[in-house]
């Protein structure tokens, strides 16, 4: 049975791209390399596509579909060729709203930057954008969807727009509990998300570098809660909550569209957003796209996914 898509509103239902080519450089987290990152205008119906120039320009679309791994970051991988911790990334793309981009990197790693998604907001503002031709489709949950990981819980439910309502635990006296609900609005994931940036326990770092990982965290682009608290100032009182939210939000751009939809997440993590983007393509009775028209006013497409989606197409039939 075919999805059907409920035309709307033209102007906000346009897909859209950067005005122009922007990059930045920076260091990885886990390899402490300098990785060159670029973005650049991709045409309509591409998606978001990351490209390695150092392993023969291999593409990896940004879809559930290509996920390797969900360990500390979210990996993409395809023939071999992986591109890690691309979660602040999406989530800033997701946030500008756009749908079609080249990712050009010449390493493994999107540059952590300050940990946060701040300086890619800044640089796709940077890069402006523009609208394209043919209408981009939103995935809207009709019906509650839930998983459960090991006392772990993620819900979405029917919301016009995105909601996410997160909590977290840490038997860490500096964390403890917390918790964070926002209707996340551009302006909104600027104020309240974006600056959140990457932390940790002391004790989980000490593991990561006897495995040979987090070689490139330092005081400029991870917060490290040890014995006598964090070992800089926090941007928020709250900040690991918000920084959770934030990777929520980069995570769930792997539907491969924006997402409409109130987000509960207790005690989360990337294998738990992971989780509900699987759930949502094993259950497509809880969700349908929401699709507009092409410019010219002719209706494009009946529901169907196009080939950039395709982490999804399963769901679109059943």
């Amino acid at each position: 049975m075919e999805k059907r898509a409920l035309s709307l509103v033209p102007d906000l239902f346009l897909q859209k791209t950067i005005a122009r080519p922007v990059s930045v450089a920076g260091i990885g987290i886990h390899s402490g390399r300098t990785v060159q990152l670029k973005l650049a205008p991709a045409p309509a119906d591409t998606g978001i596509v990351f490209r390695r120039t150092d392993s023969g320009g291999v593409e990896i679309p940004a879809l559930a579909s290509e996920v390797s791994s969900v360990e500390l970051a979210t990996t993409l991988g395809r023939d071999d060729v992986t591109i890690s911790t691309v979660e602040h990334l999406l989530a800033a793309i997701r946030i500008c709203d756009l749908d079609n981009l080249w990712i050009d990197l010449d390493g493994p790693e999107v540059p952590i930057l300050d940990g946060s998604a701040l300086p890619f907001l800044h640089l796709l503002e940077a890069a402006g954008a523009r609208a394209q031709d043919l209408p981009r489709k939103i995935l809207a949950v009709t019906a509650p969807v839930e998983v459960e990981l090991g006392g772990k819980r993620i819900r979405v439910s029917p919301y016009p727009g995105l909601r996410i309502s997160y909590s977290v635990d840490f038997a860490h006296d500096s964390i403890g509990h917390q918790e964070l609900d926002l209707a996340v609005t551009r302006e909104s994931f600027e104020r309240e998300l974006a600056p959140a940036r990457t932390f940790a326990l002391k004790e989980d770092v000490d593991r990561l570098y006897r495995r040979g990982l987090g070689l490139g965290g330092n005081l400029e682009n991870c917060v490290i809660f040890g014995p006598e608290g964090a070992n800089n100032s926090l941007r928020f009182a709250d900040e690991p909550v918000r920084h959770k939210a934030l990777d929520a939000v980069g995570d769930l751009a792997l539907l491969g569209g924006p997402l409409w939809g109130h987000v509960e997440v207790e005690r989360g993590g990337h294998q738990l957003h992971f989780a509900l983007v699987e759930a949502l393509r094993d259950q497509p009775d809880c969700w349908v796209w929401l699709q507009g028209h092409r410019r010219d006013g002719a209706h494009d497409g009946h529901g169907e996914l196009p080939e950039h989606q395709a982490g999804l197409e399963e769901s679109a039939a059943s």
